[in-house]
């Protein structure tokens, strides 16, 4: 590893309205931002090898506090030589803390201010995660960048309940903070980022911001959206929200999302993404394309012998017709997942791409418009 690469350092280089483009340098590697992170739940990407999500145009991946720290165990990965190793992955991986996961999978959870009590959704056994265990898991794992631990309630619950959670995050982020910080050599190597909630409130998100620029972090998460709020009030709640996190930091939407989501949101200033979306829909059979998703199951595509997408220009669309896909959907075939997984990956990296390009060409509106013309026209 080049011991002359910075730790963390983040840079704008071009803006364009909200939007902007740049990248972020670590250790492992150079992230180029609007930045797409493929999910590596449990140290896989499904139905992809390391260096095909490489090919892709990948920079970063995520991996999961929760996931891994019932499955293989983190001392177990810290024994193998840590995650990186693991998996063999060589660029930077970010750690989800596992506090969202503990709320939507984790069975019999009890939440005190200490942290989540919880019983494994795989086999029961009893587990506590606080912000303390949350640090040390994904410095055991050799995370490179550490998410803070905290709640993330449904943006319908009522709003006392929904400022206490923040409140209650606000907490978990400054223990957290000085978690990380006796982490010794990992702290010195790796990045920790604070997550902002209130919901869809704006008077919480900005009581949250405040707390989150009081503690100091390396970067900013956008949480508590992506619940099930829909895309007119995560876009409203994204026209105030990253405004009021540091300019000279980035800011990660976690858990976002369709491609018009991704658009949209880099239109209101965000310049990190995750979700398991484009691989979970290629193992479902549904593609995304520049003129929309594709469902290959669909019959009309038995005889057809176009590319899933024209313009582009991964493997599967410069070697498999839809019929092809559509058979091996319909067939259950594990390599129709692989190859459409591989697609969705390589388009999304593509959307960055092209959305990096239009910030710097400062015709991001253009682009924008253009974008959602064609993808939106199936709908």
């Amino acid at each position: 590893m080049a011991s002359d690469r910075p730790r963390f350092r983040f840079s704008v280089s071009a803006t364009d309205g909200k939007a902007r483009t740049g990248q972020i340098e670590m250790r492992r590697g150079t992230i180029r931002t609007p930045a797409f992170m493929p999910v590596g739940t449990a140290a896989t990407v499904k139905a992809m090898k390391p260096e095909t999500v490489r090919a892709t145009g990948a920079d970063i991946i995520l991996g999961n506090t929760y996931h891994l720290m019932l499955r293989p165990g983190a001392e177990r990965v810290a024994r193998l030589g840590g995650l990186h190793q693991f998996m063999q992955w060589d660029r930077p991986i970010l750690t989800d803390s596992g506090g969202y996961q503990v709320m939507s999978l984790a069975e019999l959870r009890k939440l005190t201010e200490e942290g989540v009590t919880f019983r494994s959704h795989i086999d029961g056994s009893k587990h506590m995660l606080t912000p303390e265990r949350s640090m040390e898991i994904q410095r055991l794992l050799g995370s490179d960048i550490v998410m803070a631990f905290d709640e993330c309630p449904r943006a319908d619950r009522p709003i006392g309940e929904i400022e206490a959670s923040m409140e209650l995050s606000m907490r978990w982020a400054k223990r957290s903070r000085d978690a990380f910080d006796a982490g010794g050599e990992h702290a010195a190597q790796s990045a920790l980022f604070g997550i902002q909630q209130g919901a869809l409130d704006q008077g919480l998100r900005a009581r949250s911001a405040e707390a989150l620029r009081a503690i100091g972090f390396d970067g900013y998460a956008i949480g508590g959206l992506a619940v099930g709020e829909g895309q007119e009030a995560m876009f409203a709640t994204l026209d105030f929200a990253p405004g009021m996190l540091p300019e000279d930091a980035p800011r990660y939407l976690m858990g976002v999302g369709k491609p018009d989501d991704l658009v949209g949101a880099v239109e209101r200033g965000v310049d990190m993404f995750d979700c398991v979306l484009p691989t979970r829909s290629g193992r479902n059979g549904q593609a995304f394309t520049w003129t929309g998703p594709v469902n290959l199951r669909n019959a009309r595509h038995a005889e057809d012998t176009a590319p899933l997408d024209e313009r582009c220009t991964c493997p599967t669309c410069g070697k498999y017709s839809r019929a092809y896909l559509h058979h091996l959907t319909k067939s259950g075939e594990m390599l129709g997942a692989m190859l459409l997984t591989e697609h969705n990956l390589s388009f999304y990296q593509q959307l960055m791409q092209a959305m990096r390009d239009a910030i710097a060409a400062g015709k991001f509106a253009n682009f924008a418009d253009s974008f959602r013309n064609d993808y939106l026209s199936r709908k």
